[in-house]
């Protein structure tokens, strides 16, 4: 298991799943750990959740603007499922480090059933195209595999509904890695592991 950072990220980004939003659980509950932080008068990271787009070239494009005088040194990414994908693109192209939530490991391969007219989990009315040439750009962002794990952590449960455990753990091999004996895709139990990321992070 590769050891925890020696200091917190100045500038941390969080990158929501495919359907998902700003939104999510995860995402609100690390936002609300970082603002619990600063109304303790207690250093914290810049802070931001951005909505992704549909395409994955364009996803990508909107992480590099987002992140481009940021820190590399001393930033860092957290992604769940098709956000840990591209968090894992993050850290292989501006080499920082990334914490990884039940990540898509082959997004190309998995999402190609859902190419069509898709719904936004938090907010059914919300409607966008998944279209067939995003698998062709998840192709070209593949990430793996990881040049550096040891700057990495993850978190992986062994009752994901929605993606192989033993793949995600066969791509993930030389990070913290912690496998969930249960859990689901969502890791609805997240509240249990934050400490932990916290920990990871410095921000404990």
């Amino acid at each position: 298991m590769a050891a925890s950072p020696t200091s917190p990220p100045t500038h941390l980004l969080y990158l929501h799943g495919f359907r998902s939003s700003p939104g999510s659980f995860k995402a609100r509950m690390l936002g609300g750990a970082l603002e619990a932080r600063r109304a303790a008068g207690l250093p914290t990271p810049l802070w931001a959740c951005p909505q992704l787009p549909p395409s994955p070239a364009q996803a990508w494009a909107d992480i590099a603007a987002l992140t481009a005088d940021w820190p590399r040194d001393t930033m860092a990414v957290v992604g769940s499922s098709l956000g840990g994908f591209y968090a894992a693109v993050t850290a292989e192209r501006l080499g920082c480090r990334a914490a990884f939530v039940n990540p898509a490991v082959a997004p190309d391969r998995d999402l190609a059933r859902y190419i069509g007219e898709q719904t936004a989990f938090h907010n059914p009315a919300d409607r966008f195209f998944f279209r067939p040439e995003f698998i062709g750009e998840l192709e070209a962002l593949s990430p793996w595999p990881l040049t550096h794990p040891e700057r990495h952590w993850a978190l992986v449960a062994q009752g994901d509904e929605v993606l192989d455990w033993q793949e995600m753990v066969a791509h993930l091999q030389g990070t913290a890695l912690t496998v969930l004996p249960g859990s689901d895709h969502a890791v609805s139990d997240f509240a249990d592991h934050l400490p932990a990321l916290m920990h990871w992070l410095g921000l404990a």
